[in-house]
């Protein structure tokens, strides 16, 4: 996902796309509102669709600071409160309402949630886009949720001094109750119509962390229930009247056009409507096959008969590309870090290493899909945007309609990962290049287009292929005289309008996150990114990736040849300049028994630590090794991500990156190519963790009381090179490519 180096300024291409978001602003007179609000429904708050039509507000307040957009309470006190976010597995559905609702003083057994939309008011408060990534919805939207439950009440209390013609000071707030002197006391359903008329406060104040009853407590998932019942709908399973459905047939090769195409056998296929010949992402050419359902589709999709034109792409092959990467290690080229390397020659200790890390599918478990409806005057987007704001844009600029007439409605997603956070939009586009084919063909219906696992998996924008070469040396001590690293990959954001903030000295940014700190090395690093006919993307983590893998698995491998205990050894090189990983290191070695208790015969202890997105996880591990594949038995997890909202969400996260750290070590997960095309299609040749891999995982979180850090992603990067380690130790051989190889 995206680096949090977005907080800087955005670049002059942002800021015009912020700027035309900002034209889609609709006003709405009150009394229509309160016509659609009928007398029992909505009492305060709007529809997502109509968010700055508000009661009357402070002319410093902006659209994200309004509670009428992100609040509804309605006759019999349930309280709505509208996301700014897409949830898609990260927690953010419960934690958001659980911010809001404590400022609110809300009934927690009467709070729901729903998806926001492209309207301005659900930009992030501190990127000015909409967007849902880096780890950031809970760190940007902290402050701006307490407000917007603080202002909400303090509309409420207003409200009730009015009606009982009282000092609002004479009144408090408890459980979606005001209660006042002689026994007054009225529900925030009665309230909330009358509060609705209220000013909205510019300024209000927030609660003392002490007094928090919300906050911080171990909280159910709002939607555990739908989740775990299989009630919850997703994006894939929107359904509206005279719905049809399209997959399209995409071409082998990234980039190719058709040759030549036979759809009688598909048109012949029950069910389907049009076969469509259609422009696909990156100047491709695909066909489309629409019918009434996704089977009919894809059956249609079976029958077409195919020539794919490659002649005119460049057609990727693993082996010929690591050969190159190799080759572009040992030239000069940008450096981001540029330490004197004179050490190097006569250091008495050395190290030298290559790292391979492969390209990576996102592979979430809902794929890919996106529901368009066209009408005269505009369009609807039903789909689990992490952009829903540029993807309006985009859809907007293939429909031919202006952004304020396209609509994206946000549905919950089963995953993502990053995958749903693309630049140029890339499956909105297709989707709406379909519906605009079928409209002009006569089919005036809503058009699904969803992805296959297959079309998921071949698809294109993975996390980058890596490699790293690493020249170390050190002295007896483990005192680093010189550290050479030439890293080579992809560039994800240059091509983008992110380059101008996040691309200097041809370096992305996000390609070295994780070099070298917390440790104060002398270090050279010289930075290649090579052109590939293969799509890349932000992948959970994005740079930690790789990065943490090489950092921490070289550290442990200097106090090995040092005879240095590899925790003593990283707590000397973090000293006193960087708190935060010292603490969740301590915390997760003192709660696994480290160094304390004894391990079973043919198990090993590994430890890493990285910081990520401004959170530090701390891995302590205890793995073997068993007819010759590595087993991960145990992980000790230390946390430092601030103050905690909701103790279970961060647990979930932990554990669910965990896992997902640990996919990127087992047989079979990685995406290889040969002339042009990839071989993976299913999960039956790209491997997934299934449950007879996870390890028992128990999460220890540093107590803090500072604003809430990032945790969609901190807990995956630590956990390849915490288990690499323990393998050494039993191996005597660090693993130095992902998925680990120990033959």
């Amino acid at each position: 996902m995206l680096s949090h180096t977005l907080a800087q300024d955005m670049p002059r291409a942002l800021q015009h796309l912020l700027a035309r978001e900002e034209q889609t602003d609709i006003a709405m007179p009150r009394r229509s509102f309160l016509k659609l609000a009928g007398a029992g429904g909505l009492a305060l708050g709007l529809y997502p669709s109509l968010a700055t039509a508000q009661a009357p507000a402070a002319a410093g307040l902006k659209p994200f600071e309004q509670p009428t957009a992100f609040v509804q309470i309605a006759a019999n006190g349930e309280v709505t409160v509208t996301l700014n976010r897409l949830e898609f597995g990260q927690g953010i559905q419960t934690a958001l309402p659980m911010i809001l609702a404590e400022e609110l003083d809300a009934d927690w057994s009467k709070v729901r949630s729903q998806h926001g939309s492209n309207n301005p008011a659900y930009a992030d408060p501190l990127f000015g886009m909409h967007l849902t990534g880096g780890s950031t919805a809970i760190k940007h939207s902290y402050t701006q949720y307490r407000e917007l439950g603080a202002r909400a009440r303090a509309m409420l209390l207003a409200a009730a001094a009015q009606r009982w013609n009282v000092d609002v000071k004479t009144l408090r707030t408890q459980a979606s109750m005001v209660l006042g002197p002689k026994g007054l006391k009225a529900s925030y359903g009665e309230l909330a119509e009358a509060a609705m008329a209220q000013p909205v406060p510019e300024k209000v104040t927030l609660k003392d962390p002490k007094n928090f009853r919300i906050i911080g407590k171990p909280t159910g998932r709002l939607d555990a229930k739908a989740k775990s019942s299989g009630q919850q709908n997703f994006g894939i399973d929107v359904r509206l009247p005279g719905q049809l459905t399209a997959v399209i047939a995409r071409p082998p090769v990234f980039g190719a056009k058709i040759a030549s195409v036979d759809d009688s056998a598909a048109r012949a296929v029950a069910g389907v409507k049009a076969v469509l010949r259609v422009p696909l992402d990156r100047g491709a050419e695909g066909v489309a096959v629409v019918a009434d359902g996704y089977w009919q589709a894809k059956l249609g999709r079976d029958a077409l008969k195919l020539q794919w034109n490659t002649s005119g792409v460049e057609k990727v092959d693993s082996e010929k590309q690591l050969a190159q990467y190799r080759e572009l290690a040992k030239q000069d080229g940008p450096r981001h870090f540029d330490a004197d390397m004179a050490a190097l020659a006569s250091a008495p200790l050395k190290i030298e290493a290559e790292f391979v890390f492969p390209y990576l599918a996102h592979a979430p478990m809902e794929p890919l899909n996106c529901t368009v409806q066209i009408g005269d005057n505009g369009a609807e987007l039903w789909v689990g945007s992490q952009m829903p704001g540029l993807d309006g844009m985009a859809a907007a600029g293939v429909l031919g309609f202006k952004p304020e007439q396209i609509k994206v409605n946000v549905q919950m997603a089963g995953g993502g990962f990053g995958r749903r956070a693309i630049p140029t939009s890339e499956y909105v586009v297709e989707a709406c290049g379909i519906a605009k084919a079928a409209r002009g063909v006569g089919l005036n219906a809503p058009i699904r287009t969803v992805w296959s696992r297959e079309d998921d998996i071949k698809g294109g924008y993975y996390r980058p292929m890596h490699l790293h070469r690493a020249r170390i040396g050190f002295d007896a001590q483990g005192q680093v005289l010189a550290w050479d690293h030439a890293l080579v990959g992809q560039s994800i954001i240059t091509g983008t309008f992110f380059e101008g903030m996040m691309v200097k000295n041809g370096i992305d940014a996000t390609a070295i996150e994780g070099m070298r700190e917390p440790y104060p090395l002398p270090m050279r690093l010289t930075v290649h990114h090579p052109k590939q006919n293969v799509p890349v993307l932000w992948w959970r983590s994005v740079g930690s990736t790789h990065t943490a893998y090489v950092m921490e698995t070289l550290i442990d491998e200097i106090a090995r040849a040092t005879k240095q205990d590899p925790v003593a050894y990283r707590l000397k090189l973090i000293g006193d300049k960087h708190p935060r990983h010292r603490t969740a290191l301590q915390l997760a070695v003192e709660k696994s028994g480290y160094g304390k208790k004894a391990l079973p015969q043919g198990r090993a202890w590994g430890v890493a630590v990285h910081e990520s997105f401004n959170t530090v996880v701390a891995y302590v591990v205890e793995a073997s090794v068993k007819d010759g594949q590595p087993v991960l038995h145990r992980v000790t997890a230390g946390v430092h991500c601030n103050l905690v909202i909701n103790p279970r969400t961060v647990e979930a996260q932990i554990q669910g990156a965990a896992l997902m750290g640990l996919a990127t070590c087992l047989p079979g997960a990685a995406i290889t190519l040969k002339d042009g095309e990839v071989q993976q299609s299913n999960f039956g040749d790209y491997a997934v963790p299934r449950i007879t891999d996870m390890p028992q995982i128990a999460v220890h979180v540093v107590p803090s009381a500072d604003a809430p850090t990032g945790m969609g992603e901190p807990g995956l990067p630590p956990l390849a090179p915490a288990f690499a380690n323990a393998i050494a130790r039993l191996t005597g051989k660090t693993p130095r490519e992902l998925p680990f190889k120990l033959a």
